[in-house]
């Protein structure tokens, strides 16, 4: 980790839910947020929480605090939203309770965080 960096990760009793053009498309009461500096948080979304048909897509990135990032598009309506989200399928040490989850481009979704239902 570079001097000065710091990634956290947590899992948080928060409902978070992600919509594109007005459609529900994610939503969790067990998301894992993920702190790093100098960025937003991020919400990270088991699979399984994901309500929508997301199709990965031949691109990735490199991190190098969370490792190599997968893209993934969906598609609402006759709107397709290309690499709207990622993944860390096998991320690096200190990042590991987000991999296999997606988290989205929140200034391109529109995701609302709340209090989890008891």
């Amino acid at each position: 980790m570079t001097q000065g960096h710091s990634i956290d990760t947590h899992a948080e009793d928060l409902h978070v839910e992600v919509l594109l053009d007005g459609v529900v498309v994610a939503s969790s009461d067990r998301p894992v947020l993920l702190e790093e500096t100098g960025l937003p948080t991020a919400y990270y979304f088991p699979r399984g929480d994901i309500r929508a048909d997301i199709r990965g897509i031949d691109l990735r990135t490199h991190c190098p605090f969370k490792g190599d990032a997968s893209y993934w598009t969906i598609e609402v309506g006759d709107k397709t939203h290309d690499a709207i989200a990622w993944s860390y399928e096998d991320p690096k040490d200190g990042a590991e309770e987000i991999a296999g989850h997606l988290a989205f481009f929140a200034d391109r979704a529109e995701i609302v965080v709340g209090a989890a239902d008891s």
